[in-house]
């Protein structure tokens, strides 16, 4: 592209028209270019789950944006540890939350045919399903 015309390029000046004239003016047109080649190249994907909105109260409007979709970045050491580590915590307390509910049905179970394992002592949790 030739930099004497970089200020009639589309982005670069749709960026003059939002940056004051003071500013505006500092900037030469290598760095006009620079500036378009880093922020024009940006490729907003699109998502799988992808919710956008608008809520009106009285005089104001609220915008919501909910998207999802897969993962595609490379993730740092951090980023991934925290991943491991969440998808771990998470597998625990389903584990966790299936093992009470499936000896709760089996409590259940076990109190609807009045079998006693214990003579003589109950958990009491038959009483709050009878």
């Amino acid at each position: 592209m030739n930099l004497s015309s970089i200020k009639f390029d589309p982005f670069v000046a749709g960026l003059l028209k939002r940056l004051p004239d003071e500013s505006s003016d500092s900037f030469t047109d290598e760095q006009f270019l620079s500036l378009k080649i880093a922020l024009s190249g940006r490729r907003w994907g699109h998502h799988a789950f992808d919710i956008r909105g608008v809520l009106g109260f009285w005089r104001w409007r609220y915008y919501y944006v909910v998207i999802g979709g897969r993962e595609r970045r490379q993730l740092s050491r951090r980023q991934l540890k925290v991943a491991r580590t969440t998808k771990a915590l998470m597998l625990l307390v389903f584990l966790s939350f299936s093992t009470i509910l499936g000896l709760l049905i089996l409590y259940l179970i076990k109190s609807a045919f009045g079998i006693d394992i214990l003579q003589g002592y109950s958990l009491g949790i038959w009483s709050w399903f009878k």
